[in-house]
């Protein structure tokens, strides 16, 4: 499964607690974009309840965007960046 996981976090501590949280799932793409490649079902629910405990439910947002295989392989960039990348992602 991929995921694509945006955030805005009010407090840099929750912040940076957040992005490290992420970077344990995920590739980091954009300040506050991570994509996560890799993703079983399992590993979703835990890196969701591990993300839960650490924001503000009044003031946070973090927003999951669960991609299927052909979303993920039309992916559209500009600038600097590179194409999402799909180790061990299996087409479903």
């Amino acid at each position: 499964m991929f995921i694509l996981v945006c955030f805005d976090i009010v407090d840099n501590r929750t912040r940076y607690r957040v992005s490290k949280t992420l970077k344990g799932y995920g590739v980091r793409v954009q300040k506050s974009v991570f994509e996560c490649s890799d993703m079983t079902e399992h590993k979703f629910l835990k890196m969701v309840s591990r993300v839960e405990e650490l924001i503000d439910h009044g003031e946070d947002t973090v927003r999951y965007y669960k991609l299927c295989a052909a979303c993920v392989k039309s992916v559209e960039l500009s600038g600097v960046g590179t194409e999402p990348i799909l180790q061990k992602y299996a087409v479903a």
